[in-house]
């Protein structure tokens, strides 16, 4: 079975080693990322390559619609070891355009257990309604959605304890929000970096 993806990945090793014959020993050696990116599930948006990074330079953290949920252990999880032993230095929320997930929380149709995890999206869409209804239904009206869900993300990250505490300490943690384009490949910065409280203090969502 999988033979396919058993033979690309022989196909990878011997990619890498071609060009870097140190290259997995280095990786076996540590991992040291200054990043953790908490990004969307969708196959087309794969962390390391849209940043071009190699694999232990990114830490990443993927769920449906890049949520960071405050009761969610999965997130916090990734989020407390990240700071606390990675000591990434940059957290960055990374939605992108044409999101299902985003599509899926305010589309009126019932999928079950999903609808529980994306109900937090349907909260930013009641917390923005006057400005979504206010676009054209459809694309434009979703775009602008996973913008502001991206935008409480970052909130949601910046105000967790272990964001706080690194804070209190001195520990430089920077979080930043992106949305990300698969028609053109590129990350828009949304401007919403947090790196202190006071930032916070100031960050509407």
């Amino acid at each position: 079975m999988l033979e396919d993806l058993k033979t690309n990945n022989r196909r990878w090793a011997a990619g890498k080693l071609s060009v870097d014959p140190g290259f997995f020993k280095r990786l076996e050696g540590q991992q040291s990322p200054e990043y953790l990116w908490i990004g969307c599930s969708d196959s087309r948006v794969p962390a390391n390559e849209i940043v071009d990074l190699d694999p232990g330079e990114l830490f990443v953290h993927r769920n449906v619609a890049n949520l960071a949920p405050p009761q969610d252990a999965n997130y916090l999880s990734v989020l407390q070891f990240a700071i606390d032993v990675l000591k990434v230095k940059h957290v960055m929320v990374v939605g992108h355009y044409g999101c299902g997930g985003v599509a899926a929380a305010v589309d009126g149709q019932r999928r079950g257990l999903v609808d529980h995890w994306l109900h937090p999206i349907r909260e930013v869409y009641a917390d923005h309604r006057g400005e979504l209804e206010a676009l054209a239904d459809g694309r434009p009206r979703l775009d602008r959605l996973c913008e502001l869900n991206v935008i409480r993300q970052v909130r949601n990250v910046a105000s967790d304890v272990f964001v706080q505490d690194a804070w209190a300490r001195g520990q430089e943690v920077n979080v930043h929000g992106w949305v990300y384009s698969i028609s053109n490949g590129l990350i828009t910065d949304l401007n919403v970096t947090v790196s202190a409280q006071a930032a916070l203090d100031e960050l509407h969502d």
